[in-house]
């Protein structure tokens, strides 16, 4: 059993605090919790919400129906009462006119003020909830004293005591098993995957929904001893970045499309000096401004074919948090490893969506190191761009070896860096560079399958669609009318195919399913193996699918 608690305000009332605060007291009593955001680019007003999912089983996405909603305001019960449970409960305080049998109408401000602290209204009202749950927390003071200083948590604390009394339990979901699990969202562990990987140097300009990488890593920069510089724009990001590559630093820079539309031209200069470079796009629809708080996928033609001449790039969706800080110490080892540009594709939902899982292990991080320095014989010329059968030239930190000149250029060069207009050079040279896809793909990884083995109906997704259509095969798979499977692609360029061959010639039909209104994943299979999908779940509204979403989408059109 789980439960959907939706918390919902204008900017500024405090609703990203409180729901902070609630799934952190309810996490540590033990549940599961998966959250999603909703956010206005506002700095007030406008309608924020959240909604936070808890039970004892593991979540992988949000849903439709809402048990329970703390509104602070009238606007949130106008918008969500439609979705609530007949049997759900909507918390408000006693100033706001809505009359529905489900509402209870309690004197959170009023309560709040007896506490020492109006803002604790928001308190008040996860009081009441933990106890219509049946939820008791014995550290909930110290969860308050986390976020706040040692009167406004004793405050916080008390208005929480205060709420418990002004209701009665109604759900019977209190556990009592340990915590060993962690909460992370999906920005959150690319960051901490940047840190793991060893990266020294990050630069970025704030663009949402990416920001919040940059700002953790800020906050880890003395711990971690790694720089991080917020550039005047995202051109001066991507080139300190490829600057910091260069001296030999592990380097990263982190946007969103529109930022990384400006990067472009950095981009091929990476990809012409082979110099490796990380890069994490976070998803916001668009074009140009678009919805700055909003989710999509529709960057991925984009990103795979961004700025002119041909040079070989890795591209990586990042699926969940989990998989996102693997993919993260991953992007670095094969950017340095093949000297590439790699971009960590993310979107909106993930990077904003908290989840638990268990710890992450460090066991399992190898950084290789593959600078070069046994290659380079003293005494003659160091051959940066030497021609060689995997297309991998030496690499040597500039300064770390004596005599040894590293030359790069942005214009078409030789072996040893010089600029050069030879035919046959630029031909050996462009040769060169695309020799490292075909070693590039003996390192591919498959998608990952979903459902039934032997599915009838094959479904394809890629990146953080993955949850939500994970809860969807297992929802549709019980019926047991069909067989339904699933491809989520994590690697996408270039594409793994040997799964995606062997799944979609047994299944009689292949579905297509991602947030963008042309279908872009479809598009790159079919160019590349002549597959193609036999109808499409698409999803380009600014918000994120649910499992529900894709369960009746899929019903309706059987």
């Amino acid at each position: 059993m789980n439960y959907n608690i939706l918390i919902g305000g204008s900017a500024g009332q405090g609703v990203e605090t409180v729901s902070a605060i609630f799934e952190r007291i309810i996490k540590r009593q033990g549940f599961e919790v998966f959250t999603t955001k909703d956010y206005m680019s506002r700095v007030r007003g406008g309608h924020n919400f959240i909604q936070i999912r808890f039970g004892i089983d593991k979540m992988s996405s949000h849903i439709d129906k809402i048990d329970g909603i703390i509104a602070m305001n009238g606007e949130t019960i106008e918008n969500h009462i439609d979705r609530l449970n007949s049997g759900g409960f909507i918390i408000c305080d006693e100033e706001i006119e809505y009359e529905d049998n489900r509402i209870l109408k309690l004197p959170l401000k009023e309560i709040a003020k007896q506490s020492g602290n109006i803002k604790a209204f928001g308190s008040v009202a996860i009081g009441s909830v933990l106890e219509l749950f049946g939820i008791s927390h014995n550290s909930i003071e110290k969860v308050f004293s986390e976020f706040f200083n040692k009167e406004v948590a004793k405050q916080n604390f008390n208005a929480v005591e205060s709420g418990r009394k002004l209701v009665t339990k109604r759900f019977d979901a209190e556990i009592n098993r340990q915590d060993n699990n962690i909460l992370i969202n999906g920005n959150e562990a690319v960051a901490l995957g940047t840190l793991a990987a060893g990266c020294k140097f990050y630069s970025a300009y704030p663009m949402t929904p990416s920001t919040s990488i940059m700002n953790y890593l800020a906050a880890k920069m003395n711990d971690s001893q790694i720089v991080v510089e917020q550039a005047e724009d995202e051109i001066a990001a991507i080139n300190m970045a490829i600057g910091a590559s260069y001296a030999g630093a592990r380097a990263m820079t982190g946007t969103s499309g529109g930022g990384f539309a400006l990067m472009v031209e950095g981009l091929g200069l990476s990809g012409m000096l082979e110099v490796p470079l990380v890069i994490a796009e976070v998803q916001r629809p668009g074009p140009t401004t678009g919805l700055p708080t909003r989710t999509e996928q529709s960057d991925l033609k984009f990103v795979i074919s961004a700025s002119q001449g041909e040079f070989p790039r890795m591209v990586i969706a990042l699926r969940n948090a989990e998989d996102a800080f693997y993919q993260t110490v991953r992007a670095f080892n094969i950017a340095d490893k093949y000297q590439i540009p790699v971009i960590l594709l993310s979107d909106q939902f993930l990077a904003d969506s908290t989840t638990t899982f268990k710890p992450f292990d460090f066991d399992k991080i190898n950084n290789e190191t593959f600078i070069s320095s046994n290659e380079y014989s003293q005494g003659e010329p160091y051959k940066r761009y030497e021609i060689t059968e995997s297309g991998i030239s030496p690499r040597l930190i500039p300064g770390n070896n004596l005599g040894a000149t590293v030359l790069v250029d942005s214009d078409e060069h030789d072996e040893t860096g010089h600029i050069t207009e030879s035919a046959s050079v630029r031909k050996e040279m462009v040769e060169k560079r695309m020799r490292k896809i075909d070693l590039l793909k003996e390192d591919l990884q498959e998608p990952l399958f979903i459902g039934d083995e032997d599915c009838e109906v094959l479904l394809l997704a890629w990146g953080s669609t993955w949850g939500p259509l994970k809860e969807a095969i297992d929802s549709l798979n019980e019926n047991k009318d069909k067989k339904f499977g699933g491809l989520v692609f994590g690697d996408i360029w270039p594409l793994p195919t040997k799964l995606l061959l062997e799944k979609a010639n047994k299944a009689k039909k292949v579905i297509n399913v991602e947030q963008n209104a042309t279908g872009q994943l479809a598009s790159i299979i079919s160019e590349v193996t002549g597959i193609f999908c036999d109808s499409s779940i698409l999803k380009f509204d600014g918000r994120p699918m649910s499992s529900g979403y894709i369960y009746r989408e899929l019903r309706r059109n059987k």
